[in-house]
């Protein structure tokens, strides 16, 4: 059974990109718009990963990852945030909130596979 991830992103095209790239390697791909969408989304059913902006409208990266850690199921996996944002002191609220990694838009697609199989294992 292949590994399934959830991209969260409130731009179609950057959702689209991972999601086709993630496919490519062989990954599910479940999109959501925004951090409220993925919570929703989340409710009981089995993910691996997930891969989130940090602005987004109605519940931002932060706020999905810290409902995602809220959740016995998803308590440990693996949150990567992906996103435009480059300041350490965004970085540090990531990594506070349980981010478990940081990829910095635009992104290479051979960079964001990688990263995924080094999290996934």
């Amino acid at each position: 059974m292949s590994k399934r991830i959830m991209t969260v992103d409130d731009s179609a095209s950057v959702r689209q990109m991972v999601s086709f790239t993630l496919r490519q390697a062989g990954y599910e791909v479940v999109e959501a718009v925004d951090g409220k969408d993925a919570l929703r989304k989340l409710d009981g059913s089995p993910v691996h990963m997930v891969i989130t902006d940090l602005n987004m409208p109605n519940l931002d990266g932060i706020g999905l990852i810290k409902g995602v850690r809220s959740h016995a199921a998803y308590k440990f996996i693996p949150v990567i945030m992906l996103t435009t944002e480059s300041q350490e002191s965004k970085k540090v609220e990531g990594r506070q909130a349980g981010a478990t990694g940081w990829i910095v838009k635009p992104f290479r697609p051979e960079q964001l596979v990688s990263v995924t199989k080094k999290v996934l294992g």
